[in-house]
């Protein structure tokens, strides 16, 4: 077969057959060295690939902490820009924060961190970005109590901004009845309501936008709820106005 293949020209049929086994021979055993190979230079570099995880892990929990720190500074950054216009507005307004909740919601009051040290006195008003916060109720050295514009025992002067209608807008947990509004007074939904002139707050202040009408033919008056200009529930800086 050999010498029938010289004499053709063309590949023994003996040398294809000897030269794919050898080839599938030495494929095996080069593919066994490596992996033994491959093996043994994992198992030397373990402890310097441990040292490198562990650094990893302590690197990304780093981050994660300097990441959240930079996300609580642009917070209170972005609180403290957003009553600048309040404070600019009132110079002898008195900035704050919100410090504490009641814990049983017994009542919709908050407690800041400003007292009667840095001038604060009951019945002042309170104003954040947006609107009306409430009133100051109680003052303390170190802090002050603040009833929020839906706290039951919230009263406030207040008036329609288009056509000027006149209410009193009463806290009602989680939103604001203005009542009292005559009955041929022209409201709509989406009406901003701003406070007139009271006790604790100057005219035109944003209280609220009307989301409901109650009216009744039994009587002289027309009552509007209110959604508050102020998200109560997020409160962190604040401004306590003169009254």
């Amino acid at each position: 077969m050999q010498i029938s293949a010289e004499r053709s020209g063309t590949p023994s049929p003996l040398t294809t057959a000897g030269l794919s086994t050898l080839s599938f021979v030495e494929g095996a055993a080069t593919a066994a060295i490596d992996g033994v190979r491959g093996a043994g230079n994992a198992v030397l570099s373990l402890p310097q690939l441990e040292r490198e995880n562990a650094h990893l892990r302590n690197e990304n929990t780093s981050l994660r902490a300097e990441n959240e720190r930079l996300h609580e500074l642009a917070a209170q950054y972005a609180a403290e820009v957003s009553v600048r216009p309040i404070v600019e507005a009132n110079p002898h307004g008195i900035e704050a924060r919100v410090v504490g909740y009641p814990p049983e919601n017994e009542s919709r009051t908050v407690t800041i961190d400003r007292g009667a040290s840095a001038g604060v006195h009951k019945d002042e008003g309170v104003l954040a970005h947006g609107g009306v916060v409430g009133r100051v109720v109680a003052v303390t050295p170190f802090s002050s109590q603040v009833a929020l514009v839906t706290d039951y025992t919230s009263r406030i002067p207040a008036v329609t901004r288009r056509g000027r209608y006149w209410g009193i807008a009463r806290g009602n947990l989680a939103s604001i009845r203005m009542e009292y509004i005559p009955q041929d007074a022209s409201l709509k939904v989406g009406d901003v309501v701003v406070t007139g002139d009271g006790r604790s707050f100057r005219s035109g202040i944003p209280l609220g936008t009307i989301t409901q009408i109650e009216r009744s033919a039994a009587s002289l008056y027309q009552t509007a709820i209110l959604k508050p200009a102020v998200n109560l529930g997020a409160l962190d800086r604040v401004v306590v106005v003169p009254k």
